[in-house]
């Protein structure tokens, strides 16, 4: 089989770095020798698939549905497969494979075309909400993973950067640095988050309704994770009169059931919302920039 990479993985990469098509160029061959190494017999890649990594439904030697992931090293797959060897399979894919292999993971098959997106908005925030429960839980010692501080700062650099070379977003920008100063002077927790938690992470299992998919986990507090969800389904918000009022419905909905407090949920929604607004304008994204940091502005 040819190991062709889905038009959004490729357009994605383009976005994020230069080596992107070196790890392009390599992958189908990569993708043979995971195939050739563990048995597997190949369904067919995931269309559209992810932003990040080439998605293959496949079966494994004893018939077992299962999937094989290829990431290159930017989209940080050894931190993914540390969070869900330690979450174990609570909340989120289990892996399949005891071994490594730099770049793949053997992961349970979930239901890769049912996400929690498929329910009506009420109830999605709801299962949402309740599987990103649990999987904040104390990190593992000596984790290997970023910290909300440090990956957020690399962010704010980059944020910086850009309002210097565009003052129409300086204001915004502005705003959502000095939330971050202030958030993470006194975090309240040390959790393992998921780091990149939205409504289409979350997969219907068999063994369990959800499970959470592609993390890029981070340690820090439970609001930073909790941040993305709120603006999940923004083009709805902003589609809405009331987009507004129902965003700030949704931070309190939210923080009540999850027990995070509301003005720290309010400020780190406001600086990932930014944070996306700018990276997104800066790569050539003009209509996801717009709706952002509109989105961005109700905060």
């Amino acid at each position: 089989m040819v190991f062709e990479p889905p038009k959004r993985l490729v357009r994605a990469l383009g976005e994020t770095a230069p080596d992107g098509d070196d790890w392009l160029e390599k992958l189908p061959e990569a993708a043979q020798q995971a195939v050739a190494l563990r048995e597997l017999t190949v369904e067919r890649v995931q269309v559209p698939g992810g932003r990040s990594s080439l998605v293959v439904l496949v079966r494994t030697a004893d018939g077992t549905p299962a999937v094989l992931k290829l990431a290159p090293g930017r989209a940080r797959p050894e931190a993914e497969r540390a969070a869900l060897t330690h979450w174990g399979g609570r909340g989120a894919v289990q892996l399949l494979e005891p071994w490594r292999t730099e770049g793949v993971l053997l992961l349970e098959r979930l239901h890769p075309d049912v996400s929690v997106r498929s329910l009506p908005e009420a109830k999605a925030l709801l299962e949402a909400a309740g599987t990103l429960r649990r999987l904040w839980v104390e990190p593992p010692a000596g984790f290997p993973f970023e910290t909300v501080a440090e990956r957020t700062g690399r962010q704010a650099e980059a944020m910086r950067a850009r309002a210097q070379a565009d003052p129409e977003v300086a204001p915004l920008v502005g705003l959502a640095l000095a939330a971050r100063a202030e958030l993470v002077a006194a975090p309240p927790e040390h959790r393992l988050l998921h780091g990149t938690f939205r409504q289409s992470k979350v997969l219907a299992g068999e063994r369990m309704p959800w499970l959470a998919v592609g993390p890029d986990p981070v340690v820090g507090e439970c609001a930073f994770d909790l941040a993305r969800l709120v603006r999940d389904r923004v083009e709805d918000l902003i589609a809405q009169p009331s987009g507004a009022a129902t965003t700030r419905r949704r931070i309190k909905r939210l923080a009540e059931s999850l027990d995070v407090d509301q003005d720290r949920l309010r400020g780190w929604t406001l600086f990932r919302a930014v944070e996306s607004g700018v990276r997104a304008g800066r790569v050539g994204r003009p209509r996801d920039a717009e709706l952002l940091l509109e989105f961005a502005g109700w905060l």
